[in-house]
């Protein structure tokens, strides 16, 4: 059925009695809760500069390909891709955080194959709001916001809405850690995010404490993590994680780089990188040698700095107010 109107013979209050008429019947028809997932490939400006167009094409793709496996298997559907970033629907939010733990993990089993430079690595953001859609095209504040979320998060971290977090069951939310209110840039306001674990934190652990300082350091969310004393080379970070003691004398008995931890789809590998001395739980390993390591291993470096890896609160025995169960 068509519906003729002679608009130019409306009345002010006839347009306005049209309008609200129009916009319950969009309403009606078309909104809809959902979940919006939003993934974007971390440095890619500088990838592309670097490795060129095909290169960073290729990494595009990879993205892309990925993502769609990982929706087949939660029931999401790709809506939208601009350049490095990608936009995935939902009707579950337990669903979508599924899946993209799912993706981190696949992106980990294939970065294991990839040289580090060429590694992808994703920034995901995941929020819960009211769009409007016709099963094929989507529409919402709810994706803009969604993109700024996931603007926000460090390299391979999963970010949740307030909103998103509140859909979650009870296993999920045990593996949401507070972030507090965080500014995100063109929102105009601080909101509340929490982040998602997609690691097995009996498996993995979450950061190192340097028995000689007390120093506590988190592990980056990366599938090769690099330890050593020197910090800069050629103007580029040496290390991920760099070692160093009060005593200079001592912390020369580093190695410049001194061993690597390399994510595994089970766990870390410790892999030695150099020829000085290395303990991992009393065992001594030379340079190449490879073993498998996780919360509660002791890695004794020359003999001047103990490494304790350390897993998350429940495991460690440090706090556990950093999980959020509401």
């Amino acid at each position: 059925m068509t519906l003729a109107l002679d608009l130019g013979s409306l009345s002010m209050t006839e347009i306005i009695r049209l309008q609200n008429l129009l916009s319950q019947e969009l309403s009606r028809r078309f909104e809809t809760s959902a979940a919006i997932c939003f993934s974007d490939i971390a440095g890619s400006t500088a990838y592309f500069a670097r490795f060129g167009d095909a290169a960073g094409r290729q990494l595009q793709q990879l993205h892309i390909d990925l993502l769609e496996r990982a929706l087949a298997q939660h029931g999401g559907r790709l809506v939208d891709t601009a350049g490095d970033g990608a936009v995935s629907f939902f009707t579950a939010a337990a669903a979508a955080a599924a899946a993209m733990c799912q993706l981190q993990k696949d992106i980990n089993a294939e970065n294991v194959h990839r040289a580090r430079d060429h590694q992808l690595v994703l920034r995901i953001g995941v929020h819960w709001g009211s769009v409007l859609t016709d099963g094929v095209q989507v529409t919402g504040d709810v994706m803009n916001l969604c993109a700024r979320i996931a603007a926000s998060a460090e390299p391979g971290q999963i970010r949740l809405s307030r909103a998103a977090f509140r859909e979650l069951d009870i296993g999920m939310r045990l593996r949401c850690r507070p972030l507090g209110d965080v500014e995100l840039k063109g929102a105009g306001r601080a909101v509340e995010l929490l982040s998602l674990d997609w690691l097995d934190r009996e498996r993995f652990p979450v950061a190192v404490r340097v028995r000689e300082t007390g120093e506590r350091i988190e592990l980056p969310l990366q599938d090769i993590v690099s330890f050593g004393r020197m910090d800069i080379i050629e103007g580029m970070s040496a290390n991920d994680i760099v070692l160093t003691l009060p005593d200079g004398m001592a912390t020369r008995q580093i190695s410049r780089w001194h061993f690597e931890l390399r994510r595994r789809t089970d766990g870390y590998i410790l892999r030695s990188v150099t020829s000085h001395p290395t303990l991992v739980d009393g065992r001594a390993l030379q340079r190449g040698d490879e073993v498998p390591v996780g919360p509660g291993t002791v890695v004794t470096l020359s003999g001047v700095m103990t490494l304790d890896l350390l897993g998350s609160s429940r495991l460690d025995g440090t706090r556990s107010d950093e999980t959020m169960v509401l």
